[in-house]
């Protein structure tokens, strides 16, 4: 496997049929494990398939798995760690760029340890829309328990403490 520890890389995402969702213009690899890699950001810029650009509003870390069927971006906002949760395929690295497909379903983890199950809508929506089938379906209702279960023991990566170490590493090695 390609190492991309200590790079600055690009992030892309795409939707089922293909096509381009959203790109992370730069983040920085901070660890590259057997199955999972972390990237980290500040303030970083991210164009979405329509060409509008945005920057993210805090430093993240993002936790991505070739083995599940979901991907983590813990933002750090001053009033603790926020976790998003994509719903979306597990990552590959292809050119030298972290590449997955978005689900639509999302969860959010906030620092109060209250849950949030986003997005159903747009799920039901793009799930007849692009036609996923039933295996998918099911993989990611099961992975959508699975983290709910994970958020709730706050088991890595939902673990306040190696967040904030992730991302000190990033600051000194960036």
């Amino acid at each position: 496997m390609e190492s991309l520890e200590n790079k600055w890389i690009e992030v892309q995402c795409y939707k089922h049929d293909g096509l381009m969702h959203r790109i992370w213009d730069s983040v920085f690899v901070t660890k590259q494990e057997k199955n999972y890699i972390v990237v980290a950001s500040d303030h970083t810029k991210v164009v979405e398939h329509d060409l509008r650009l945005w920057h993210t509003r805090e430093p993240a870390i993002m936790i991505f798995f070739d083995d599940c069927w979901f991907n983590i971006i813990a933002m750090l906002k001053d009033d603790g760690i926020t976790y998003y949760v994509n719903l979306a395929s597990p990552y590959i690295i292809d050119k030298g760029m972290i590449k997955y497909i978005d689900y639509d379903l999302d969860l959010k983890l906030y620092p109060s340890n209250s849950i949030k199950i986003i997005d159903v809508k747009e799920y039901g929506y793009n799930r007849r829309k692009y036609q996923y089938g039933e295996d998918i379906d099911k993989i990611l209702r099961y992975n959508l328990n699975l983290v709910k279960e994970m958020m709730k023991k706050r088991l890595f990566p939902f673990d306040d403490k190696k967040i904030y170490e992730l991302y000190e590493e990033f600051k000194k090695r960036s």
